[in-house]
């Protein structure tokens, strides 16, 4: 079940960094969900929402930074934000590079945390938001014949219709008639606008 409510899933061996955190983070609306390990937050149900992770770098039995690219593995892409108390330019270019989209020293401040948290479900809301609109775009795209996918194609290739018709072998009224089933099943009001949903879909550029 999907939920709009914004969720910080917090991931400290230590109980009162977790208790810290929870109160911190509530106290500004969010749902917060605590961990022990990386293995109990793996276990568990999570709500479908926007949301990050809080993840202290040393772990119980796996790494913060093994973790996390256990959680690319697993196609878990929340974002990441590193706690710790023994950091180093190494560790923090290193969990950067792998994508985490914060890393705080410990002891930090409140509103730094606070502020790494925005920014972090902000990022998970735009990546949410992007995934639904190609997963509609992909129920419109699967509702185009073979014929009209190839008109399409050269649609957004900058074709004209006779130039479609010539390459297809068709007549150019059938192009025209291929070409506005094209615009009506994916919604498409404008050829600029068929060509972004072409590259939304990750459909190759023809030549």
């Amino acid at each position: 079940m999907r939920d709009d409510r914004a969720a910080v899933f917090v991931i400290d061996d230590d109980d009162s960094m977790r208790r810290s955190l929870d109160s911190l983070l509530r106290s500004v609306g969010l749902d917060v969900h605590l961990y022990a390990s990386a293995q109990e937050f793996m276990r568990a149900v999570r709500p479908d929402a926007p949301g990050c992770l809080v993840l202290d770098v040393r772990l119980p039995g796996m790494s913060g930074l093994t973790f996390q690219q256990e959680l690319a593995k697993a196609g878990i892409a929340l974002p990441v934000i590193f706690i710790t108390g023994h950091g180093d330019v190494p560790m923090t270019v290193r969990a950067m590079k792998a994508g985490a989209a914060d890393f705080l020293t410990k002891p930090f401040e409140e509103q730094a945390l606070l502020d790494a948290v925005d920014a972090a479900i902000e990022r998970d809301r735009a990546r949410r938001g992007d995934a639904t609109r190609r997963a509609e775009l992909e129920v419109r795209y699967r509702t185009l014949t073979e014929r009209e996918r190839e008109v399409m194609k050269h649609v957004v290739a900058g074709r004209v219709n006779k130039q479609i018709a010539a390459e297809l072998g068709l007549s150019l009224v059938t192009v025209k008639v291929h070409r506005g089933q094209v615009m009506r099943k994916m919604l498409a009001k404008s050829v600029p606008e068929l060509v972004r949903m072409a590259d939304g879909l990750g459909l190759p550029h023809p030549t």
